[in-house]
């Protein structure tokens, strides 16, 4: 059989690209395999990212182009939680957020309710004292307010034509007192129907002689606090010549302002202390509550009586006092700070913590709350014992998870995409105090001199929302504006520092905008509200220059809510209702320079 050359050729060609594919397969799959392992090592290269803007991704550390922060390094995995709608957070990360986390339990609900109030003189214990007697004053032996007297003590001299005539009748009647002793005790009568004792009738008729002048006795004990009448002036009977008031008791009337007013109840005890009288404490139980509330101040007057006997306490001192009230109802409730919660004013938020082995998620929870326990809220829906939730840093959670496009503050339901905040609707407000309380030791000078200048600001933006001018107001906000954008973040070089004033400016930023975008007083004040509470927490931490600031509180403005402000003045101008209540309100505490 003969065989084609171009045949065998063919096969030889054939079984040699065979053998070549089978080693390109088999034998250089190692090298293959290594090389993939080369590039997928070099696609999971380290990406650093900031941990305020989380949208900055590089491939190299250094410093953020926003805010000037150093990189950290973007872990794998961070992203994704237990639950696929959680935001996860690498220790690391939750270290430079300042993240902090408790566990939540039910307790007594406790509030610390600080109540202002005034003494004032028990109404029951202020007397008029009259003259019995119509006639002229012939002396007064009480010259001034103030004077003290007892009862029984002579305190004038009185002429009397009609008391002369009474006296000549006594004595004509105790002549015939043998024959018509009714007659003499007529005229007795009469004589005491003045007001005249027993002994000084005895003593008429003891001596036979008229007096002309006649004495006029205090009947009660206590301070002249109004002297009516001179000497030489003709005074009628029954007519009032002093006012006399006893402070052996005396009243000290609370300012209970309306959302407080479940809080306070008749029996309660109140400590309270005098700024007259430091290092002493009174205290008193509440024996009447105001059934009516005052139409201009909105509070209604607890009263507290209080013994007097050593007269330290005077009519018209101010008092402070503290009263620890338990709320009414349940026993135990759920409390959690304020620090934890964030609210838009309609709803009210939680981030929950869920832990696993790799990392740490946090979940967004809507919780329904109870009354303001101070520093912390009464949690009525949404929470369960036991459960771990955020207590610090949850607006630096929210902004990562409205980032990436999961539920947030702003973004109810994820649909993937990053979440804008949305101007139309009413501005994120936020109960926490956005961070950390920081030294302001470790904050630059030059820093704290450019948060004095915006503070500043804000005080003359605060003063047209105090003269109900929302023109004013919307030019001052843009002119806030512009003077915070000239506080240089990159001095803080300190990372919690600067995570805390990172915070704080996304605030004072959104609440600027809305107030100098609209020209409405009333969206102005609610926005003047997380405003305010941003900056006191910033003057808190980062400290001020050179100047001092009060720091006020109205407990009547966010729908009853209360919120503060701050002021040059001690003098309450309230910037909530303007001249609707001018001086509804009071001095929280005093912030001073830092030296």
């Amino acid at each position: 059989m003969t065989i084609d050359k171009k045949t065998i050729i063919t096969g030889l060609v054939t079984l040699v690209m065979g053998l070549l594919i089978g080693w390109l397969i088999f034998g250089g799959s190692p090298k293959i395999s290594a090389n993939e392992d080369h590039q997928h090592g070099s696609a999971e290269e380290t990406i650093w990212t900031c941990s305020m803007h989380p949208q900055i991704r590089q491939n190299e550390p250094g410093q953020c182009p926003i805010c000037g922060m150093d990189l950290i390094p973007l872990e794998s995995g961070m992203d994704e939680g237990i639950d696929p709608m959680a935001i996860s957070m690498s220790p690391v990360a939750m270290q430079l957020a300042n993240v902090s986390t408790a566990v939540v339990g039910s307790m007594a609900p406790v509030k610390s309710v600080k109540l202002i109030g005034k003494v004032q003189a028990d109404e029951r214990l202020i007397f008029s004292q009259s003259s019995h007697i119509p006639g002229r004053i012939e002396k007064l032996l009480i010259n001034f307010t103030g004077e003290y007297v007892r009862k029984g003590q002579t305190i004038a001299f009185l002429y009397s034509p009609d008391l002369v005539n009474a006296q000549k009748e006594l004595l004509e009647a105790s002549k015939m007192k043998a024959t018509q002793p009714q007659l003499l005790e007529a005229a007795k009568e009469k004589l005491r129907n003045w007001k005249l004792t027993n002994r000084q009738i005895d003593e008429i008729l003891e001596s036979g002689v008229v007096k002309e002048s006649f004495p006029l006795l205090a009947d009660n004990s206590g301070y002249v606090i109004n002297k009516l009448v001179n000497r030489h002036d003709h005074v009628a009977q029954g007519q009032v010549i002093y006012e006399i008031v006893d402070l052996s008791s005396v009243w000290v009337l609370f300012d209970v302002y309306e959302s407080d007013m479940t809080w306070v109840k008749k029996g309660d005890k109140i400590p309270f202390t005098v700024a007259s009288l430091p290092g002493e404490t009174f205290s008193g139980a509440i024996s009447f509550i105001d059934p009516i509330i005052d139409a201009q101040t909105r509070v209604a007057k607890a009263r507290v009586e209080v013994k007097n006997s050593a007269s330290k306490l005077k009519p018209e001192m101010f008092v402070s006092g503290t009263l620890e009230a338990n709320l009414p109802g349940k026993a135990e409730n759920i409390v959690v700070p304020k620090t934890a919660v964030m609210w838009t004013g309609q709803r009210s938020v939680v981030y929950v913590k869920l832990a696993s082995n790799q990392s740490v998620s946090f979940v967004i929870r809507e919780v329904v709350l109870g009354p303001a326990l101070g520093d912390s809220y009464v949690v009525k829906e949404g929470l369960e014992n036991g459960e771990e939730i955020a207590v610090h840093g949850t607006f630096s959670i929210d902004a990562a998870a409205q980032l990436a496009g999961k539920p947030s503050m702003m973004n109810r339901q994820s649909d993937g995409k990053k979440a804008a905040f949305d101007h139309d609707h009413m501005v994120m407000l936020t109960a926490q105090k956005t961070a950390e309380s920081q030294s302001a030791s470790g904050v630059p000078e030059a820093f704290r001199n450019q948060l004095t200048d915006f503070a500043m600001a804000y005080i003359s933006l605060k003063n047209e929302l105090v003269n109900d001018d929302p023109e004013k107001a919307q030019k001052l906000a843009g002119a806030s504006k512009e003077k915070l954008s000239k506080i240089d973040m990159k001095l803080l070089s300190d990372h919690q520092v600067h995570m805390a004033w990172m915070s704080t400016l996304e605030l004072l930023e959104e609440n600027l905008a809305v107030i100098a975008n609209t020209g409405e007083l009333a969206t102005q004040r609610a926005a003047f509200v997380p405003l305010s509470s941003a900056l006191i927490q910033a003057v808190e931490q980062f400290g001020i220059a050179n100047t001092t600031f009060y720091q006020q509180h109205c407990p009547m403005a966010d729908s009853n809510k209360g919120a503060d402000w701050l002021s040059l003045e001690k003098e309450i101008r309230n910037p909530y209702y303007g001249d609707a209540m001018l001086s509804c309100g009071s001095v929280e505490r005093t912030i001073t320079p830092v030296k």
